[in-house]
């Protein structure tokens, strides 16, 4: 992982830009986030019919961008067991402490998604 991305791991928020399934133009969100080497976790409330869910399936380049920072990398749904709890226990486990409500259910039932990024080119 870059220094540059690492710095980046406590922001509150990160950008995600997806293109659009049908109209092929870019669609940006605000979303929460959590690192793991040069893997970023996102978890969606509305599962697969969120349409930023729905339009990675279809496209999965995305753009991310956290501080004015942008980074280029593959998106995807996680599949496997060890990567699911991993991906739930890294972004329940930042935002719990700043959040006022009771992330737990969100937790459970929101669907983890994870952007690759490329291996730094030094």
């Amino acid at each position: 992982m870059t220094t540059e991305l690492r710095d980046l791991a406590d922001e509150d928020f990160c950008y995600l830009t997806t293109t659009g399934r049908v109209t092929g133009r870019p669609h940006t969100i605000e979303i929460w986030f959590a690192l793991d080497g040069r893997t970023l976790y996102m978890l969606s409330g509305g599962g697969r019919r969120a349409d930023w869910v729905k339009n990675l399936l279809r496209a999965p380049a995305v753009l991310v961008r956290i501080k004015g920072h942008t980074f280029a990398g593959q998106a995807r749904i996680v599949e496997q067991p060890a990567e699911d709890t991993l991906a739930r226990r890294l972004v329940v486990g930042k935002y719990q402490p700043r959040y006022h409500g009771d992330l737990t259910d969100w937790g459970r039932t929101a669907l983890p998604v994870a952007v690759e990024f490329a291996p730094a080119s030094d």
